[in-house]
């Protein structure tokens, strides 16, 4: 090789390098302009550079940088001190091209995860009570919001996938589909305490405990530890190519099985006759409405009489559908849509609304929970323009196509969330080294047929959560479930009951609190619009074991039980001021030995209830609240609901 070859290659090998010398520093989703980092700490700052390369970091808090070289694969992190709550501020992240993160806040960070209730927004499908002028009011420039996107990881991941390109500043433009309950958890906290605060929002609809908590965990649990295996050794396998082919066989099988679908064609979408069609009103869960326990697909129709073709195209509301739906007009399908948390809007053209009578069919597949077209009355219409809004709800026409406990359930998903340890992988895992003030918590409804099982699972995701954030008994804050389903005549068993008795023996965990919500449930919706009271009872025990404020915070907690004669004394925690709402005290049952419980009266002497029951001569236990949704009314001077208890452990 010549002198003038090698200096050649020299030259591109030096060019080379400097390209990647002055290769950009890259951040996690989790840090970025408009952040909030937790106060008066150390908090972690963490990224990428070219390997082996110093990455110098400025904070506009203080004087002094920090240097720290990133290592032979390009990660770095520093652990940076931080002020008293304040801002806003600046930090400038260089190895050589520097780049400035603005707009920073110190303050809080809350971490608020679980399932839909958590979810819920304030707009979309969730619609919470006076959503349009809580959004319209939401002027909160020092609450900071970071949306993290649905995705599940068999095995630990670094990076989370978060939605809007990172943290936004709160505003009407930005809350609309954020947590409810977060954000009026902060708007409490923060115009309380003037501090800033950061919500980092991680939660998914429907989801179980266990696919929020490490493998590390579930491994020492003999309910989840085989399962967790098998997830992880096949990730590692990366055997999981037949799934597809699986699901796609099941699929076919729903749609073979579906009575209105013959020959290639949904026959039923064009049925005009009433013969084997019942009436059903929407909207409604159908669940509610006609099918109790129902999970398959369902036709329902209605006929629209249309005396004036209109001169524009229509639009066709039918607020949310759970799951999936096709939707047909006269035979013909106008739109479909996946997924239960969508708004159905169609568009009809003038040309297929010609004056006389016409057949909206809606075929709707529920794979699970709820099903039906559900929502509020005012948005399921058609809307002609000019001539105003055919109001479609009230009366409508339904007919079974398929129960799926016929067909049996589908293959288990290598990509579902409801599997051991998968979403914390995907949706806790990347924000450990993210330093937080605390977590709110909103779940259990998924678990909810399995609630002893609960009693420990739910302590264990707690200490696995504290022991992998590894910054101490942070406060963990959750909301026990609240009432829901129909109302029952006689004292019995319930399974929401006993995963409420579970949440209030998590209590035993330190520095953890509940938001009891036994009071503002909804009989006919699992997603109650009430979410103001659920925040804001979350952030008064936040203030006041958090931020040492002197608020009241819980109504009355059972502490214990002296039997008198033919009555049961009980005690309370939170005893100032017992009382109740209506005529009499109301929700308590009483059993003797042979465990038949019946309802007792009740009365308030001082800071005790002394109950009975003329049918139980020896009383031997007591149970409160004890129902999917009780009639239970006792409070303490805060108005604050009692926590339903039961003295026994049958």
């Amino acid at each position: 090789m010549n002198v003038k070859s090698l200096a050649a290659i020299l030259t591109a090998v030096l060019l080379l390098n400097g390209l990647n010398l002055s290769a950009k520093i890259t951040l996690p989703g989790a840090i970025g302009s408009n952040m909030v980092l937790q106060q008066s700490t150390k908090v972690t700052l963490w990224g990428k550079a070219v390997p082996i390369k110093n990455v110098t970091l400025k904070c506009s808090w203080t004087k002094t940088p920090y240097v720290i070289k990133s290592n032979a694969t390009g990660n770095w992190e520093v652990k940076v001190n931080t002020p008293a709550y304040g801002g806003p501020y600046i930090i400038t992240i260089s190895d050589g091209e520097a780049i400035t993160l603005k707009n920073i806040m110190i303050g809080e960070v809350w971490f608020c995860s679980g399932q839909s209730n958590m979810e819920m927004p304030l707009a979309g499908w969730g619609k919470v009570d006076n959503y349009e002028q809580e959004i319209n009011d939401a002027n909160y420039p020092n609450i900071r919001l970071l949306q993290v996107n649905h995705v599940t990881a068999d095995l630990p991941v670094d990076e989370a996938s978060i939605a809007a390109g990172g943290w936004q500043s709160c505003s009407a433009k930005t809350v609309a589909a954020f947590s409810s309950t977060a954000y009026f958890f902060a708007r409490t906290v923060y115009k309380n305490t003037g501090i800033p605060i950061g919500l980092i929002h991680s939660s998914w609809g429907g989801t179980i405990a266990e696919a929020w908590t490490s493998a590390t965990t579930l491994k020492t649990m003999s309910d989840f530890k085989a399962e967790t295996e098998r997830i992880q050794n096949q990730a590692l396998l990366n055997n999981g190519a037949n799934q597809g082919e699986l699901q796609a066989k099941w699929e076919k099988n729903v749609k073979d099985a579906d009575l209105g679908f013959v020959a290639g064609k949904y026959i039923w979408a064009a049925d005009t006759t009433e013969k084997d069609w019942r009436k059903i009103t929407v909207p409604a869960l159908w669940e509610d409405a006609a099918l109790p326990g129902l999970d398959g697909i369902v036709y329902l129709k209605k006929k629209i009489l249309i005396t004036e073709q209109p001169k524009t195209d229509a639009k066709l509301s039918l607020a949310q559908i759970d799951d999936n739906d096709m939707t047909f007009l006269d035979g013909r399908l106008i739109g479909e849509t996946t997924g239960y948390n969508q708004n159905r809007s169609y568009k009809i053209p003038a040309t297929s609304l010609t004056p006389g009578e016409h057949l909206l069919v809606v075929r709707v597949f529920d794979s699970g929970g709820g099903g039906g077209i559900y929502g509020e009355k005012n948005e399921v219409f058609l809307d002609l323009g000019n001539q105003g809004k055919v109001d479609l709800s009230g009366e409508w026409h339904y007919r079974v196509a398929l129960d799926l406990k016929k067909l049996g359930p589908a293959p288990a998903a290598n990509q579902g969330a409801n599997r051991p340890t998968v979403l914390f992988n995907a949706m806790v895992n990347p924000f450990l080294k993210y330093t937080i003030k605390g977590v709110i918590w909103y779940q259990g409804e998924s678990n909810a047929e399995r609630a002893a099982q609960y009693r420990t699972l739910f302590p264990a995701l707690i200490s696995d959560w504290r022991k992998h954030w590894n910054i101490g008994n942070f406060p963990f804050l959750f909301v026990q479930l609240a009432n829901f389903k129909a109302k029952t005549s006689a004292p019995g068993n319930s399974q929401w009951a006993e995963l409420r008795d579970a949440q209030l023996n998590t209590l035993f965990v330190p520095n953890t609190g509940m938001a009891v919500t036994i009071d503002i449930g909804d009989a006919k919706d699992i997603h109650p619009k009430n979410k103001q009271d659920v925040g804001n009872r979350l952030a008064l025990i936040a203030l006041a074991k958090v931020y040492g404020k002197d608020n009241a915070y819980s109504g009355p907690q059972y502490s214990a039980m002296k039997v008198v004669n033919q009555s049961i004394e009980l005690s309370f925690r939170f005893a100032n001021g017992l009382k109740f709402s209506g005529t009499e005290l109301a929700g308590f049952a009483i059993a003797g030995a042979d465990k038949k419980f019946y309802w007792a009266t009740g009365k308030i002497v001082g800071d005790k209830v002394i109950v009975s029951a003329t049918e139980v001569s020896q009383p031997v236990a007591v149970r409160y609240a004890w129902a999917d949704n009780p009639n239970a009314n006792l409070t303490n001077k805060s108005g604050l609901p009692a926590t339903p208890f039961r003295t026994d452990a049958w």
